[in-house]
């Protein structure tokens, strides 16, 4: 008897999530007699009932297109927006997954992603679930989908930005995603050789970044590059969140937590233009012009990577089995070039940073590049 299995993206659009779908679904109906049935724009979908056939019709052609073909949103299950209010609509998943006489659940997404696929899997649905974020920050698996791509496309934009700081005196900070990790900057700002990195999990000083970039301008260099993640820090700053996280852990009642929670909030509101604040700062102490360049979502889109293609269809293909086979509460990991299923409730709540003695940390003062630090 087949087995009937739903499958939805969720979180930001990442580059491969279609070539992970496609993995998927080819290996399901050619080999283990499943019938896959997708849900349009996450768990909004689930909850909605609002599904597609994925068959052979619908796979055909998206190995190369970016984003999915199924739709994403960042709605939580418990959480959802309905007429202006957040309600737990975790339930009415249930009776859309009881309805299909789905077997699995396969959810394809970022940490948030894996937390709600466990809050499901709590309610006694079959849930199995596959990496992908462009930050690469999901725990237990050595890359995500999507993450190849976007390195790419930071490398390219700052070799780029290289051609035209050649022919001006300036300092060009560019800003890369990565609220509250620095892979993405580290490893494109090591690939494409930025003079200065900067990530969350280094607090930087700004003098030291304008002392390094006074010395070069000393040594006869006309320009300076600055990779920045949307979340790196100041000493300061980064103090201060950690006071406001601690605050918030430690609040013993509602209302503390509701004030803790408010003021995390202003204070991430007050750091929305922080990339332009710190550019100025360089330019105040190095003398220096100062030019900003934020990339956005340009990061997302475009056509995945060859890499990016290989690895999402291995793992659509590695889920297949293992839900022919039974096994299901697991991320499907990238582990050693092969893939291993993770428990779930292993990768919950965890977030993959940067270690600080990571070798393209090290690789990158071996080469002169300023952290801040």
């Amino acid at each position: 008897m087949a087995k009937i299995v739903g499958v939805l993206t969720a979180g930001g659009d990442t580059p491969g999530l279609n070539a992970a779908l496609r993995g998927l679904g080819k290996s399901a109906h050619h080999l283990f007699n499943i019938q896959l049935i997708g849900f349009y724009d996450g768990f909004r979908g689930l909850m909605q009932d609002r599904t597609i056939n994925l068959d052979e019709a619908a796979l055909s052609g998206i190995l190369t297109s970016g984003g999915t073909i199924l739709g994403t949103s960042r709605d939580k299950p418990d959480r959802m927006p309905i007429g202006g209010k957040l309600v737990d609509m975790t339930e009415a998943m249930v009776d859309t997954y009881n309805r299909h006489h789905l077997d699995v659940l396969v959810c394809i997404g970022g940490g948030g992603t894996h937390k709600n696929a466990y809050l499901l899997q709590q309610k006694g649905l079959n849930v199995i679930t596959m990496p992908k974020s462009i930050d690469n920050d999901v725990a237990c698996t050595d890359v995500t989908i999507g993450f190849d791509t976007a390195l790419g496309i930071a490398t390219e934009a700052i070799d780029r930005l290289h051609s035209t700081a050649h022919s001006h005196h300036r300092i060009i900070v560019v800003e890369l995603m990565g609220h509250n990790t620095g892979w993405l900057a580290l490893g494109s700002g090591v690939a494409g050789g930025a003079d200065v990195i900067l990530i969350p999990e280094i607090p930087y000083e700004t003098e030291k970044v304008a002392d390094a970039i006074i010395s070069r301008s000393h040594g006869g260099k006309r320009f300076s590059i600055v990779a920045v993640s949307e979340g790196a820090m100041s000493v300061p700053d980064a103090a201060h969140y950690r006071k406001l996280i601690a605050a918030k852990e430690e609040a013993s009642s509602r209302e503390m937590k509701e004030e803790a929670r408010s003021r995390l909030l202003e204070f991430q509101a007050s750091r929305a233009n922080h990339t332009m604040r710190l550019a100025q700062e360089l330019e105040q102490l190095t003398g220096l012009e100062s030019r900003v360049t934020i990339l956005g979502y340009v990061q997302r889109g475009g056509t995945p990577s060859s890499r990016d293609r290989l690895l999402a269809t291995e793992l659509g293909t590695a889920t297949a089995a293992l839900i022919a086979e039974g096994t299901c509460g697991v991320m499907v990991a990238v582990k050693n070039e092969g893939t291993l299923p993770v428990p779930l409730e292993d990768v919950v709540g965890i977030r993959k940073t940067v270690p600080r003695d990571h070798s393209w940390i090290e690789t990158a003062r071996r080469v002169s590049t300023c952290l801040g630090d």
